[in-house]
């Protein structure tokens, strides 16, 4: 699929990589997913797709059963997704996702961050436009899959993919995320994992020493137990040499 696609997946899995508390990021999410849906998987879509996610991350079973219970108990607060956007040191666009059932909480501890550090938070809408959001998946790839049939399906979806040997991953816009998933289960599409990331449509390269600054408040933001997900239009280093 070229450089550029190459490039946007090899951020995928870095940012996979680099949360620190997976558990506890899905844990929130299947719980929101079943206030929202309900607690039956069958019935639930996006309930099904999380518990796939989760056991694909080795998430025990008694802790999705857990997140699934909560949703449901009465001294259980609600979690809201939240997303808070600012610029970091040099100019960084940073944009915040988080699960909270305390905005004013969650708001003035982020604030406080972008103030200590050399940023500031900004005006929810500021920086959205400088982020494509996409729905991403993977699929187990199988012997019965032919993969340029299936990268002719994917395109009436204008999803791109990429393949191995063991698996097929499928990057499409946000919106496609409901079409595609009917169309990988409808099928008998094994999905093993999905998630919705942002890709920045614009990279700004930093020296060393302003790249430390920004990741000092990055790796702050994400120690929070309200942040979910951390984006930015920072270049890191390993990033140049897929970007040329």
């Amino acid at each position: 699929m070229g450089r550029a696609f190459e490039y946007r997946k090899a951020r995928i899995f870095k940012r996979n990589a680099y949360l620190a508390r997976t558990f506890t990021r899905i844990g929130k999410e299947i719980t929101m997913a079943a206030k929202a849906g309900g607690p039956d998987p069958d019935q639930n879509s996006k309930l099904r797709l999380l518990i796939q996610t989760a056991r694909n991350e080795n998430m025990p079973k008694d802790n999705i059963d857990r997140a699934i219970k909560r949703a449901f108990e009465k001294d259980q607060s609600d979690y809201k997704e939240m997303v808070y956007e600012g610029r970091g040191p040099h100019g960084i666009a940073i944009l915040i996702e988080a699960a909270t059932d305390n905005n004013q909480r969650t708001v003035a501890n982020i604030r406080s961050y972008f103030n200590k550090l050399g940023g500031s938070l900004g005006t929810s809408g500021m920086l959205d436009f400088l982020f494509d959001h996409k729905s991403i998946f993977t699929v187990a790839r199988t012997p019965d899959i032919d993969i340029e049939e299936f990268e002719l399906a994917m395109m009436d979806f204008d999803a791109e993919i990429d393949a191995d040997d063991e698996e097929i991953i499928v990057m499409a816009e946000f919106q496609a995320f409901g079409p595609i998933q009917k169309y990988l289960e409808d099928n008998k599409y094994e999905i093993k994992s999905f998630r919705f990331d942002r890709i920045p449509k614009e990279m700004k390269t930093l020296t060393d020493e302003q790249r430390a600054e920004v990741n000092v408040l990055l790796d702050k933001i994400n120690e929070d137990e309200d942040v979910t997900n951390v984006y930015h239009n920072m270049v890191e280093p390993m990033e140049e040499g897929d970007a040329e």
